[in-house]
């Protein structure tokens, strides 16, 4: 099913998460030095993966588990529609979304950290 929902991504998707990796904000530089090069318990993360019309902020293919980091515009009402639709298709796919706010990152990186582990040793 990984490979269905990933390869089935449009061109436009996956540049948009290639402009995406390169613009990342200060919170998700700052998740992404705990979770690359398999740093956390020796899972490898990608980061802006795309999954069919859908980009993820972090994503761990193993356990099929998707972090999400909310800033100021995930407040919006077009982003929250946006954001419950992506959970609702998540789900479907059996796939597990992590949601943490940008200041949970930067006032308390460890307890991210703790809820993800949490969730990857459960899967």
């Amino acid at each position: 099913m990984f490979e269905k929902i990933f390869f089935d991504s449009s061109k436009n998707i996956v540049n948009n998460a290639k402009e995406l990796r390169q613009r990342q904000t200060k919170a998700e530089e700052i998740l992404w030095s705990y979770l690359r090069n398999r740093k956390l318990n020796g899972n490898k993360f990608r980061r802006q993966h795309y999954i069919k019309s859908y980009i993820v902020d972090f994503y761990c293919a193993e356990k099929m588990v998707s972090v999400e980091l909310d800033g100021g515009i995930h407040n919006k009402k077009e982003q929250k529609e946006y954001d419950h639709a992506r959970t609702e298709f998540l789900m479907e796919q059996g796939i597990t979304e992590l949601r943490f706010t940008n200041e949970e990152v930067f006032d308390n990186i460890l307890d991210v950290l703790d809820k993800i582990k949490i969730e990857l040793n459960r899967k």
